[in-house]
């Protein structure tokens, strides 16, 4: 991890970037996780299969935010991006489902 950038963002940041289209959220948990319930608007690239060049790229105003059950997995997610290259890739969700579902937040199936 040395090295490595994160950005922390809250659950206020992501609602509001959700809404308005300036976050790319990326879920890295699991299919039995994602098939679970996901964030609406998440995308889906499971960290097992994790290929950083295959992760969104965000346009002007935009960023890309990873996310998965409690925000353990994503930080090992943006060192293998980084360390692949995409230094686009800095921002994760650190609460993850724990935090979207202990808020109340609606969860799509």
């Amino acid at each position: 991890m040395a090295g490595t950038i994160v950005e922390d963002v809250s659950l206020n940041e992501l609602k509001q970037g959700l809404a308005d289209g300036s976050i790319i959220l990326v879920d890295i948990r699991e299919q039995y996780e994602w098939d679970a319930g996901h964030i609406p608007g998440a995308t889906f690239h499971p960290l097992s299969a994790f290929n950083p060049s295959a992760l969104p790229k965000a346009d002007a105003g935009q960023r890309v935010v990873l996310h998965c059950r409690s925000g353990r997995r994503t930080l090992m997610a943006l060192e293998a991006a980084q360390a692949s290259g995409r230094d686009d890739i800095r921002a994760h969700f650190g609460g993850g489902m724990l935090a979207w579902e202990g808020a109340g937040e609606t969860v799509e199936l």
